[in-house]
C-alpha cells in the first residue's frame, strides 16, 4: 500500500479515534511517545506516520531535531482533531462525509492490500491480458485538425470558403471558437476511440488532405474537420507495459472478489431518491434549441470520492472523449 497517501487519510481520522470510546480503539501495545490530554500517541502509529511524510523511512534515518518536528505536528493534529470533535466537527458538513470517504478508501485499499498479497499474476495471465489488450487496440491513428463553430450556416459559410481556396489553418485561426485555433485547428495525433463519436465517424471517412463538406455536429457545435494523415498504431513491447498489466490483472481479480461480495450481500437501490433535482421554480430546465452550441461541453465524471472538474466557459480545445 501506497504509505504517504494511507498515512494522510489515516491522520484525518487519527485524532477523532483516539475521542472514541476504548472499544473502537485501534490494538496496539506498543508505548506511548506522547500523551495528549491522557490521549496516548503510541511508537506503532509514530513510526508509521514518519514512513508517510518520508517515503518510507524508519525515525532512526532522521535527526533528533527532524523526530522532535514531526512528533509535535502529530501533538498539534490530535489536539485539533479533539477539538473538532467537542465542536462536533466530525458530524457535520463536509467534514463528517470527508471522514466517511477517507475511512472507506483506508479499509479498502487494505483489504485490496491483503486480498492481493498471495495473487500474484502469473506471466501466464498477463500474456493473455496483453494480446486481449491488442486485439481491442485500434490499429490506425489520425492527425486532423478542424473549425468550430456555433451553428450549422455559419459553418456551410466556412466549407464555402474552403471551395473557393481559402487555406484550413487561417480560417481557423479567424472563425474558431476553442483554443486549437492558436494552432490553426490542429488536434494533433489521436486514435478514433478517444473522440466524440460523430467527430470519429467523419474523420474515418476522410482521406488525406480532404476536409468535410457537410459540417458536422457534436454535443460541442458545429464542426469542418480536415484529416492531415494517418499513421499505423505501433503496440508498446510486453516488457515495456509489463507493470500496468500487472495493475490491470490485480484490478480484475480484486472486482471479482468484490462481484463475490455483492452476491452474498443483501442491497437495495433507491434510484428515484437520487433523480435529478427540478430547476428552480419546480420546471426543468429547458433544451438548447436545435443546432445551437452548448454553453459549456459536459464534464466528465471524477474518480469515486473525488467531484468532477468544473465545467469551463468556453468550448474546449478538441472535441476528445476525455
Amino acid at each position: 500500500m501506497n504509505h504517504s497517501r494511507l498515512a494522510l487519510l489515516v491522520l484525518l481520522l487519527a485524532g477523532l479515534a483516539a475521542c472514541q470510546p476504548k472499544t473502537s480503539a485501534v490494538t496496539d501495545n506498543s508505548p506511548a511517545v506522547a500523551t495528549v490530554n491522557g490521549a496516548p500517541i503510541s511508537l506503532n502509529f509514530y513510526d508509521f506516520y514518519i514512513k508517510g511524510i518520508t517515503g518510507g523511512k524508519a525515525p532512526a534515518d532522521l535527526t533528533a531535531e527532524q523526530r522532535g518536528l514531526a512528533l509535535d505536528n502529530l501533538i498539534r493534529a490530535q489536539l485539533v482533531a479533539e477539538r473538532a470533535v467537542k465542536d462536533g466537527v466530525d458530524k457535520s458538513g463536509d467534514a463528517a462525509y470527508m471522514l466517511q470517504l477517507a475511512r472507506l478508501n483506508v479499509l479498502e485499499q487494505a483489504v485490496q492490500e491483503r486480498y492481493l498479497k498471495d495473487r500474484q499474476p502469473s506471466d501466464q495471465e498477463l500474456r493473455a491480458e496483453y494480446e486481449a489488450q491488442l486485439s481491442a487496440m485500434p490499429k490506425t491513428e489520425y492527425h486532423a485538425r478542424h473549425i468550430l463553430v456555433a451553428t450549422e450556416p455559419f459553418a456551410q459559410k466556412i466549407i464555402d470558403r474552403l471551395d473557393k481556396g481559402e487555406k484550413f489553418d487561417v480560417l481557423a485561426k479567424a472563425e474558431s471558437m476553442d483554443s486549437s485555433k492558436n494552432n490553426g485547428g490542429d488536434l494533433g495525433w489521436f486514435t478514433a476511440n478517444r473522440m466524440v463519436p460523430e467527430f470519429a465517424a467523419a474523420v474515418m471517412t476522410l482521406k488525406p488532405n480532404e476536409y468535410t463538406h457537410k459540417a458536422v455536429q457534436t454535443q460541442y457545435g458545429w464542426h469542418v474537420i480536415q484529416l492531415i494523415e494517418t499513421r499505423e498504431v505501433t503496440a508498446p513491447p510486453f516488457d515495456q507495459v509489463r507493470q500496468r498489466l500487472v495493475q490491470v490483472v490485480q484490478a480484475k481479480k480484486f472486482k471479482q472478489y468484490t462481484d463475490e461480495l455483492l452476491r452474498d450481500a443483501k442491497v437495495e437501490k433507491f434510484p428515484d431518491r437520487i433523480s435529478p433535482t427540478p430547476a428552480a421554480g419546480g420546471a426543468a430546465a429547458p433544451p438548447a434549441p436545435s443546432g445551437a452550441a452548448p454553453a459549456a461541453p459536459p464534464a466528465a465524471p471524477g474518480a469515486a470520492g473525488t467531484p468532477a472538474p468544473a465545467t469551463p466557459a468556453t468550448p474546449p480545445a478538441n472535441p476528445k472523449k476525455d
